[in-house]
């Protein structure tokens, strides 16, 4: 589950899930370094993910974005909600400098987007320093709306 829903994002988030695979649209994981990550109060004001790589978080890019062409969105009618998710991520052979949190984005164009385009839609806390060895990354119901 999330830590924090991004300002932009909240109440659309299984909606961008949903058009997942259609098209050119995807998640997009995005690991952010632990030095200088912003406070989540700070973090969920950021409407696209160039404005918030623009301020003191920074990616983590020896490891690199992984782009998640398959989503789901389940209604829960005994709970009356409903959840999105995703497989499981690997980094294979990960390195670089440590991890303190993942973002979970929605780029409507991957063939033509930038970061100006991509929305920043949920960050999940992820403290991990990389080792040169496989780090899997599940967010289990990345988003759930009650």
């Amino acid at each position: 589950m999330a830590d924090i829903t991004f300002n932009i994002a909240k109440g659309r988030v299984n909606g961008y899930a949903a058009q997942v695979g259609t098209g050119n649209a995807a998640l997009i994981l995005v690991p952010l370094e632990a030095t200088g990550l912003e406070a989540d109060s700070v973090l969920e004001d950021y409407d696209t993910l160039a404005a918030l790589l623009a301020g003191a978080s920074n990616e983590q890019t020896t490891m690199g974005r992984k782009t998640i062409t398959a989503a789901t969105v389940t209604p829960d009618d005994t709970s009356d909600s409903s959840q999105s998710d995703f497989a499981d991520q690997t980094y294979t052979n990960a390195t670089g400098n440590p991890i303190g949190a993942f973002l979970v984005c929605f780029d409507p164009d991957t063939t033509a987007g930038t970061d100006a385009n991509i929305v920043p839609l949920t960050k999940h806390d992820f403290p991990a320093t990389p080792d040169g060895t496989d780090l899997l990354v599940g967010v289990n119901g990345f988003f759930r709306a009650d």
